[in-house]
């Protein structure tokens, strides 16, 4: 079986198409012949290594994907062979307190395909069943293949964890990554005031087309804090999406009304900050974090998928062979969208 991983912790240079025995389906698991798969900023963490996560090598990247049902294991009900199905990236014990009361990221033995497991970027990918849901009729196997992790981290980031209510103003800060994309779309169905703040006029012009109200071109001259100031009426803004950390999270801190919310769920520019308490306080600010979705969060976005309200967003498709290629795109940070692999 061929798929995509590395051997050795490193850059981009330790990618590889490995070729490794083909998974079998154990009692509860279905086996996924994988038609797509797509990369996060997850992938290009885990390749380097990331501080008390350890992973069996040679190791398979990527968290989403899509495919056909190949096989199914011993004691595997309402799955046949041939379905076509969306993995969920999300891997809870289904034991614990947590996951007994529905909060499955609160589970102490979670996991994520691609980073802590194999991943879907391979012919083949085992899963537990309940990690399968029917590929939506509306998506293909490319759109089926990049929404799971980006939809569900942002539905959740921004209604659950943020709090975001129909009518008060969110700021995305970035605005051409796969869960930013997303972002958009969610605050725009919720009801919200879309800004988005991006370095790219490209990007901005993308924006706008996908449901942002405003955009923020912001740089050293025009920096991001005073301009959400300005576009908020010098009110703040309620709720800031920043999963960039380093670069940008003090500045969104700064933006925020009162009772302002930012919440994050990633530090692409990397995970330490430096934050003046005191607006926090004064305005009653919080910072939040948020990390993936619970089970009945992801199939409130898999319907809203279904019916048309919110659309995958791919900036462009590889196939298995060039995947390395399509680490290097992403890592460049010019994507507007997903990048996914064709899995023939």
């Amino acid at each position: 079986m061929r798929g995509l991983g590395f051997r050795e912790h490193g850059g981009l240079d330790r990618v590889e198409l490995l070729d490794l025995p083909e998974p079998t389906a154990g009692p509860g698991q279905v086996k996924v012949r994988m038609r797509s798969a797509s990369f996060n900023r997850l992938d290009l963490f885990t390749l380097e290594g990331m501080p008390g996560v350890t992973v069996p090598l040679p190791h398979i990247l990527g968290g989403d994907g899509a495919g056909v049902v190949e096989s199914v294991g011993e004691g595997v009900e309402g799955w046949r062979v041939g379905a076509n199905v969306i993995v969920d990236p999300s891997l809870s014990d289904g034991t614990c307190e947590a996951c007994r009361a529905g909060l499955e990221p609160f589970c102490r033995n979670y996991q994520i395909l691609g980073e802590h497991r194999d991943g879907t970027a391979a012919e083949f990918c085992v899963v537990p069943a309940e990690n399968l849901q029917p590929l939506p009729p509306s998506l293909d196997f490319v759109q089926g293949g990049c929404v799971s992790l980006v939809f569900m981290t942002a539905y959740r980031a921004l209604l659950t964890t943020g709090g975001l209510q129909p009518g008060e103003q969110v700021a995305i800060v970035g605005g051409g990554g796969g869960l930013n994309t997303a972002a958009i779309q969610i605050a725009r169905w919720r009801g919200a005031q879309v800004v988005v703040a991006t370095r790219s006029e490209e990007h901005a012009e993308k924006a706008a087309k996908l449901g942002a109200h405003q955009t923020l071109v912001y740089g050293p001259e025009k920096p991001l804090d005073r301009g959400l100031w300005t576009l908020s009426g010098k009110k703040g803004v309620d709720v800031v999406f920043d999963c960039n950390g380093t670069a940008t999270v003090p500045s969104s801190a700064r933006a925020l009304a009162r009772g302002g919310r930012l919440v994050f769920c990633g530090g692409t520019s990397g995970p330490m900050v430096t934050v003046d308490l005191r607006p926090l306080f004064w305005r009653q600010a919080s910072l939040r974090g948020s990390t993936m979705a619970t089970r009945a969060e992801y199939r409130e976005v898999l319907k809203l998928l279904a019916s048309g309200a919110l659309q995958p967003v791919v900036d462009s498709t590889y196939p298995l062979e060039r995947g390395r290629d399509a680490l290097e795109h992403l890592a460049k940070g010019s994507p507007f969208g997903k990048v996914v692999l064709t899995i023939p």
